[in-house]
């Protein structure tokens, strides 16, 4: 089931009529109260946030979604007809799994969905331990530290480090990992990766400096 929260009735409707036609189970809800009482009876498989809201703004919801430790991990994808960066970047901060720009087409939506869907349905396969510098990355216990200290990331954050690391030698392009970690490619949306390496570095400190920017290709990690 996916709760989808939008105020704008047409957008809302469309959206519910998008996903149950496309074999999706959805529920619309026009304000945030609506919202959480039906959090309260049933939790679903994710959460659809447009970021401006009556009542309780998106990125308000997504907090108390992440610092509830039963939704903590909760599937959650804002939507936004703001083109200011900052939005997203707070958004994926406080730990969005993605981010869509409105306008949307209705596919595109739905692929987004369902890709994000079979990564947070997947457990990690890992075993092993990565150490690089500062850094220590522990897959299976979704454990990051640097030098000894603990390091909270997004979901798609932690991936993406875990990636660089099983890769590590090699550089990865933007739409690999778009592909990989996303599970799509969609013109123009390698933005989506430059946020989230951002965000990346910036938390990890002085571990970031070990995600090295490769001009014109992508990202690899260093020693």
């Amino acid at each position: 089931m996916v709760y989808f929260v939008e105020d704008d009735d047409n957008i809302r409707e469309l959206v519910v009529y998008t996903l149950t036609s496309t074999g999706l189970s959805a529920k619309g809800f026009s304000n945030p109260k609506k919202f959480w009482d039906a959090m309260a009876e049933k939790t679903p498989s994710m959460v659809l946030l447009d970021i401006m809201l009556p009542e309780e703004d998106g990125l308000s919801i997504l907090q108390k979604i992440r610092s509830n430790k039963e939704t903590e991990k909760l599937p959650v994808i804002i939507l936004t007809a703001k083109s200011d960066e900052y939005d997203k970047v707070k958004g994926l901060d406080l730990g969005a799994d993605d981010y869509i720009p409105k306008p949307f087409g209705m596919m595109e939506l739905v692929a987004r969905i369902k890709a994000v869907l079979r990564r947070t349905e997947n457990t990690d396969s890992q075993s092993e331990e990565y150490i690089a510098g500062p850094l220590t990355v522990s897959p299976k216990k979704h454990k990051v530290k640097v030098n000894g200290e603990k390091v909270a990331l997004t979901l798609k954050e932690f991936q993406m480090l875990c990636l660089l690391l099983e890769n590590k030698g090699l550089v990865l392009s933007r739409d690999q990992i778009l592909n990989k970690i996303w599970g799509y490619s969609f013109d123009g949306e390698s933005r989506t990766v430059d946020v989230h390496i951002r965000t990346l570095r910036s938390k990890l400190g002085e571990a970031g400096d070990l995600i090295i920017t490769v001009r014109g290709i992508g990202y690899t990690i260093g020693e």
